[in-house]
């Protein structure tokens, strides 16, 4: 009977002392107003184009452009370090922004399935550069950091016939 009274103070302790969102300071964007907004996806880094698959494959063809499609997957780690520390990057924007129609796809929801069943995968995260025509041009897998990508897609050969 005493574990069990001595386990239960513990547990109630325990609990008291978790630390709640106030606590943290982790408050809505209606908090105190000396709260740094959080980093987010913006201007300076890849824009990505949404819309379904045959709609990016229109534009691409209309524009003469490159699709570089990110395929990743909600769990993956490198996939998300790309997304926080590559795609944000000003050099890499300016980059694939001028040059590529720029696509993220979550390959396990949504169109993803059906698109690794057109493309398959071996790994997340794999870059994919694709013509208008579906037809892949390169093939990456894995992480890359900033100035690997930059060159990646600089060996992507350009044609006017996409």
């Amino acid at each position: 009977m005493k574990k069990v009274l001595w386990l239960l103070t513990i547990l109630f302790v325990g609990f008291v002392f978790i630390p709640t969102n106030a606590a943290l300071n982790l408050t809505d964007s209606n908090g105190p107003a000396d709260k740094k907004p959080a980093a987010k996806e913006g201007p300076d880094g890849i824009q990505f184009t949404e819309a379904s698959w045959k709609e990016i494959l229109k534009k691409a063809k209309a524009e003469k452009k490159i699709i570089f499609l990110d395929a990743y997957a909600s769990w993956c780690q490198p996939c998300k370090m790309l997304q926080k520390q590559v795609f944000t990057k000003k050099a890499v924007g300016d980059f694939y922004n001028d040059k590529f129609i720029n696509v993220k796809m979550d390959m396990e929801k949504g169109e993803g399935p059906a698109l690794a069943q057109v493309y398959p995968l071996e790994a997340y995260p794999t870059l994919l550069f694709i013509d208008g025509n579906g037809r892949v041009l390169k093939k990456v897998l894995g992480y890359q950091s900033p100035e690997n990508l930059i060159s990646i897609g600089k060996s992507i050969r350009f044609t006017r016939e996409i």
